[in-house]
Parts: structure tokens; C-alpha cells; sequence
């Protein structure tokens, strides 16, 4: 069956969506796989996020969450990641603007003194049917939040990160089987993919890791928020596991690449699609 016809206005809220997306708020259960690490976060307080975010801070990690203007969802999650007993920061504001990309990593350095993990996460995306719907301001939003402000991120942080610590980039099944109706976010998507894979053998020597996940369909705000409502009702139907995926089933990725055993793995790109190979 089919998700119900719904639609929201950018960038979306979790409390409206049905069904409500599963975080691993009652499943994900941890074991101190990141103990004491500090962590950076955007897109932290909804979606793949969110679900990042709870199982670090279950974990044993400290969690700074960017956020654009979410506030009741990134309250949500902060309440989470503080009855984990760990520390929450939270930080609204556009990741178009490279200075608060830059001001993201100051408030994170002041709050833990280092940053042991970044999760680029957050993006933007929307549907156009032609080119030339695409209107360039948008065009050019989508690559400053999806691509840019990943780069003006990094930049900031590997000056305090040390050996052991890890960046781990979202990208996306899209990347390699580009769906026409998401041109910018697809262009964005292939250059994360790649930025990584540079990353990972430019900072290898100083033992830092650079990883991307590549989601599939997942359920979360972006989906009824920037898709039309008929796509929605079919969104994730048309991978081999006729589903969407459920943010929480990507967070044991997130850890176990932000995690010390996997101190050899750099320059991964790990699919978590619902059956659609990445080659």
C-alpha cells in the first residue's frame, strides 16, 4: 500500500507527516561505540538526521545539530540526544551563507574543544519537470546548500580534527541513476559523491577518514515537502524492496563509519537503497 496524499511547504516538519517517520527513538539501542567523541551534525533535527543524531548521542557522543528554522523538530531532537545523557547544541541558520557554515564549527570548537566527527547532511532539493522550470536562484540555492556549504564545512573543521576522526558526506542514489526531475540535486548529489573520494586520499596521510552514505528513498520531511502529492503516494515503489526506507535504518551506517572500528575504511560510498546497486 501506498503512503496517504500529502504535501507541505518547504522545508517540511516531522509532526505532520502520516505516518510519522521512525527515528530508532524506541529501537536504536547503543553499546559505547562513540564514547566521548564530538560531533557535528546538519540537517540534525529531523529526517536521516535526526536519526543520526539519537543513536550517536546513544552512543556515548556529544551532538552539535545545525538546523535551518525547524525549531520544534530541533528541539526534539536535542530532548533526545539529552536524555541519552549527552550534550545538545543546538544552531538554526542557512547553510547557503558561508559564513554561518564557518560559525557552525567555531560553536561546536567553544562547546566539545575539537570536532571528532562531521555528518554533512542537510539538503535542499526540488521538483521541476523541465530545465526550464528551474528558476536560477533556485538552481544555484540547491548547490550551495547540497555542495558548497560542505565544502566551506570541511574546510573549517579539518583544522581540529585529528587522527582517528572522520567526515561522512550524504549523498544519494541519485548520483548514479539521476531521476530528470531532479537535475540540481542530482548535480549535487554526484559532486559529493566525488568531493569525498578526493577527500579520503587528500587527508589520508593524516588519518583522517572522509565516507558517503547514498541513501535511496527515505521517508522524511523533504519527500512531502518539495515532491507533489501524487509522487508521494508512490514515493519508494519502484525499488527491488517496494518501500521507502525509514530514517532509522540508515543510523547503524553513520555509526559504524564514525566509529574506531572501522579505522581503515576510507573513501567508501555505502548504498543503503532498498536493493538498487551502486557500481
Amino acid at each position: 500500500m501506498g503512503l496517504p496524499p500529502q504535501q507541505q511547504e518547504p522545508p517540511g516538519v516531522t509532526g505532520r507527516m502520516n505516518p510519522v517517520p521512525d527515528h530508532g527513538e524506541t529501537s536504536y539501542v547503543g553499546s559505547g561505540r562513540l564514547t566521548g567523541k564530538a560531533t557535528v551534525i546538519t540537517g540534525g533535527d529531523s529526517g536521516i538526521g535526526r536519526a543520526v543524531a539519537i543513536a550517536y548521542a546513544r552512543e556515548g557522543a556529544d551532538v552539535l545539530l545545525s538546523y535551518l528554522d525547524e525549531h520544534e523538530d530541533a528541539e526534539s531532537t536535542a530532548r533526545l540526544v539529552e536524555e541519552a545523557g549527552r550534550k545538545a547544541v543546538l544552531v538554526p541558520g542557512d547553510l547557503s551563507d558561508p559564513a554561518h557554515c564557518r560559525g557552525i564549527i567555531d560553536r561546536a570548537v567553544d562547546a566539545f574543544g575539537r570536532i571528532d566527527v562531521l555528518v554533512n547532511n542537510a539538503a535542499f532539493q526540488m521538483t521541476r519537470e523541465r530545465l526550464e522550470d528551474v528558476p536560477d536562484q533556485e538552481w544555484d540555492y540547491t548547490l550551495a546548500v547540497n555542495l558548497s556549504a560542505m565544502f566551506h564545512l570541511c574546510k573549517a573543521a579539518l583544522p581540529h580534527m585529528g587522527p582517528g576522526s572522520s567526515i561522512i558526506n550524504s549523498t544519494s542514489v541519485n548520483s548514479d541513476m539521476p531521476p530528470p526531475s531532479l537535475l540540481a540535486y542530482d548535480t549535487t548529489k554526484a559532486g559529493i559523491a566525488n568531493f569525498t573520494a578526493g577527500l579520503a586520499r587528500l587527508y589520508g596521510p593524516r588519518g583522517i577518514r572522509a565516507n558517503s552514505v547514498a541513501p535511496g528513498p527515505i521517508w522524511t520531511p523533504l519527500i512531502p515537502a518539495t515532491m507533489p502529492s501524487e509522487q508521494v503516494e508512490h514515493f519508494g515503489e519502484d525499488v527491488p524492496m517496494r518501500r521507502p526506507g525509514q530514517p532509522a535504518e540508515l543510523a547503524g551506517t553513520y555509526v559504524m563509519l564514525a566509529a574506531d572500528e572501522s579505522s581503515y575504511v576510507s573513501g567508501a560510498r555505502i548504498a543503503v537503497t532498498g536493493g538498487v546497486p551502486i557500481l
